[in-house]
C-alpha cells in the first residue's frame, strides 16, 4: 500500500525527475553521501533541536506572562524564527530571555554559515567531478559511444549532423573529452559495469565499441566490453569495429548485433570500385548525414501488408521520394526480394531518400 501511495505522490514529478540534469544531481548527492557521517549529523541536529526546545522552555519560565502551554507554543515559534534570521526582538523583555534571544541567533548564524559552505561545497565538488567526466550521464535512449579512435572521431561527427539525433555519451580513459561540445564524458573503463552504469548503458539505445588500436589485444577488449555490456544490457545494440576477420566469431559468440570489420568493407568496396568506377563516391554519399540522398531504415506502415516488392517501391516514391533496397522482418533482412515476395505486417524497410519525409526510424 505504501508502495502505492509513493507511487502516485511521485507521478506528478515524473518528468522533472527524468531530467538528465536532475538525474546527474541525483548521482553526485548518494556519492557524496556515501562518504558522510550519519551518526554526527544525527547528533548534530538532535542537539540544535534539544538547545531550541530548552531555549523556548526558559524563555517561557523568565517571561511571566508566557507561562502556558500556549506560552510555550509561541516561545517555541520565536525561537526557531531567532534560529532562521526571522525572530521578533520584542518578543523577549527580561535580562534573561534577550541572553537567550543572542544565544539563538548566534546559532542561526552559524547554522546558515554551515549550510551556505555545504551548498557551495556540493556545487564546487559538481562542477569539478563533471568536468573530470566523473559524473552519470542521466540520459535515456542514448548512444554509449565505448572507446576512441579516429573511427570514433568521424562517427560523432556523422551522429552530430545526422536528421535523427541521439544524445552521446562519450566512456573513454582519458583526462579530458575527446568528443568535443555536445557529447557527454563519461571517464572510465569500458569493461567496466560501475563505468558502464555511469555512462547510461541500461537505458540506452546502443552502443558503439571502438578498438583503441589495430592489435589483436585491442579486440580482445572489444570483446570483453561487449560482454559486460550483453550482461548489464541485453536488450541494448551493440555495433563493434573489429581489426581481424578472425575475431569475427568470437564477437558473435558474445552476442554482438553488428559486426563491422573496416578493413574487410574498405577493401572490397575498393575492389568494385576497380570493376565499376564511381561506386565508391556512390557509397560514401549514401552512408553519410550531409547533402543528398542517404541510407534509411524505416518501419513500413500497417497497409502495406500483402504487398509485392513493385507496390511497395512505387508507393515508397509517390508518397516519401525514397527507393527500397531491402525489407527487414524478424530481425532477417531481404535484399532486392523477389516479385512474387509479399510484406507482411511489421515489416520494415532498408531505403535510400533525401529525408525521411514521414516515414518512421525502425529500431
Amino acid at each position: 500500500m505504501r508502495r502505492v501511495v509513493k507511487r502516485v505522490l511521485a507521478a506528478p514529478f515524473q518528468p522533472l525527475v527524468q531530467l538528465p540534469i536532475v538525474r546527474r544531481v541525483a548521482f553526485h548527492g548518494r556519492r557524496m553521501g556515501a562518504g558522510l557521517d550519519l551518526h554526527f549529523f544525527r547528533t548534530l541536529a538532535l542537539s540544535l533541536l534539544g538547545f531550541v526546545v530548552l531555549a523556548s522552555t526558559l524563555v517561557s519560565l523568565l517571561e511571566a506572562p508566557k507561562r502556558s502551554i500556549r506560552g510555550f507554543g509561541d516561545s517555541l515559534y520565536w525561537a526557531v524564527t531567532t534560529v532562521i534570521g526571522s525572530g521578533d526582538a520584542s518578543y523577549v523583555e527580561s535580562p534573561g530571555g534577550q541572553v537567550i534571544g543572542w544565544l539563538l541567533a548566534f546559532f542561526g548564524v552559524a547554522i546558515v554559515a554551515a549550510l551556505t559552505a555545504a551548498i557551495v561545497g556540493f556545487v564546487i565538488d559538481f562542477l569539478l567531478k563533471e568536468g573530470q567526466g566523473m559524473g552519470a550521464a542521466g540520459y535515456q535512449d542514448h548512444i554509449v559511444v565505448c572507446g576512441w579512435n579516429p573511427t570514433a572521431r568521424e562517427l560523432i561527427d556523422e551522429l552530430s549532423g545526422d536528421e535523427f539525433p541521439s544524445k552521446i555519451v562519450l566512456l573513454h580513459e582519458a583526462e579530458h573529452n575527446p568528443g568535443g561540445m555536445g557529447v557527454y564524458f563519461v571517464r572510465g573503463d569500458v569493461t567496466s559495469a560501475e563505468d558502464l552504469k555511469r555512462a547510461g548503458i541500461e537505458e540506452a539505445a546502443a552502443a558503439i565499441v571502438f578498438p583503441a588500436d589495430t592489435s589483436n589485444d585491442s579486440d580482445m577488449r572489444s570483446i570483453l566490453t561487449v560482454l559486460a555490456i550483453e550482461s548489464l544490457a541485453p536488450q541494448v545494440r551493440t555495433v563493434v569495429e573489429v581489426n581481424n576477420p578472425r575475431h569475427v566469431e568470437h564477437f558473435e559468440r558474445a552476442k554482438a548485433d553488428e559486426i563491422l570489420v573496416t578493413s574487410r568493407l574498405a577493401s572490397r568496396l575498393l575492389a568494385r570500385s576497380a570493376l565499376y568506377p564511381g561506386l565508391a563516391s556512390l557509397v560514401t554519399d549514401i552512408v553519410s548525414g550531409g547533402e543528398g540522398s542517404e541510407l534509411y531504415r524505416v518501419a513500413l506502415p500497417d497497409d502495406y501488408a500483402d504487398l509485392t516488392p513493385d507496390e511497395v517501391s512505387a508507393r515508397l516514391r509517390s508518397e516519401h521520394r525514397a527507393t527500397l533496397l531491402a525489407v527487414t522482418r524478424g530481425g532477417m533482412r531481404v535484399t532486392n526480394p523477389a516479385a512474387d515476395f509479399r510484406l507482411a505486417a511489421g515489416d520494415g524497410a532498408v531505403v535510400i531518400a533525401e529525408s525521411l519525409d514521414g516515414l518512421v526510424p525502425d529500431s
